[in-house]
């Protein structure tokens, strides 16, 4: 998200070896236009979404096309420790642009719920089968300052590069320093969309990044938020927002000059984890 000055894969094997190609071609590029389509922000069931990082496809989650299947059983067998997962099934899209679009009338609010981290999709001729799913947070993080020290060298790794934000290139920027007002800033949004299992850049007492910035004490020129949920780590956090263009963007942004960042835990909300970033240069 950008919030400037307070905004924001003999003849029959042949043949049989094209015909795979063609359908896992197809599957790809669903998930291709999936995450095209989370990356900005969308009108579905009468709200707007955020800009969602990528789902990352998993083959865990490539279940049978067609027929019945039970989720929870299924993913069990194949390893992967779920904590919330969601099917979808179509029947008679012909290629991966009608079953995109059979999604989007039919199934937006599944594919923009910013709780799923990963997925997987199979085909079988006309019959479609996605799956989303969130895993089991895998441990072993540090508190939330600790792990939003890492967000920044992560970020600055990501700066010292040329980036490419969606179609726009950016040169290397210089690095960004840690600013606890913005870390205070962060970890309280952090906290809140935890604890009210929301996932949004407007607070629930409708404040925006800048008038949290500014209530934490930090006077800036400009603000820039980024958020993520699910990931269970600072390197999937920032790979997410370098593959989603708006918040590449901000990474990016030569503009900027402090960070701070942070993240909170909550096991009753939907996405378990929530991560924020807040990026500013004081004036």
């Amino acid at each position: 998200m950008r919030f400037t000055t307070l905004t924001h894969l003999a003849a029959v094997s042949g043949l049989l070896m094209l015909t795979g190609t063609a359908l896992a071609s197809e599957e790809t590029q669903l998930i291709q236009s999936i995450n095209t389509y989370r990356s900005e922000a969308q009108p579905c069931a009468n709200v707007v979404s955020q800009e969602l990082p990528p789902l990352n496809p998993d083959p865990r989650l490539n279940l049978p096309a067609s027929g019945a299947v039970d989720l929870q059983p299924m993913l069990s067998r194949a390893s992967y420790p779920m904590v919330s997962v969601q099917a979808i099934s179509l029947s008679g899209p012909r290629d991966a642009a009608s079953a995109m679009k059979a999604i989007q009338e039919s199934f937006c609010q599944v594919v923009l719920n910013p709780q799923f981290v990963d997925v997987g999709v199979s085909r079988n001729d006309r019959d479609w089968r996605v799956v989303l799913a969130r895993p089991l947070l895998t441990g072993g993080l540090g508190n939330a300052q600790a792990e939003g020290q890492k967000i920044l060298a992560l970020i600055n790794d990501a700066r010292s590069k040329p980036q490419q934000c969606g179609g726009q290139p950016y040169s290397p920027a210089s690095p960004l320093t840690w600013n606890d007002t913005l870390a205070t800033a962060a970890e309280g949004h952090t906290r809140s969309m935890a604890n009210n299992n929301y996932f949004d850049h407007k607070g629930r007492n409708g404040g925006t990044p800048g008038d949290r910035a500014e209530l934490a004490g930090y006077i800036g020129q400009a603000i820039g938020e980024n958020i993520a949920a699910g990931q269970d780590s600072g390197r999937k956090v920032v790979d997410g927002w370098l593959a989603s263009p708006g918040h590449c963007r901000n990474i990016m942004n030569p503009a900027f000059r402090e960070l701070g960042a942070a993240y909170a835990v909550d096991p009753k909300s939907d996405a378990g984890i929530y991560w924020t970033a807040m990026f500013g240069v004081q004036q």
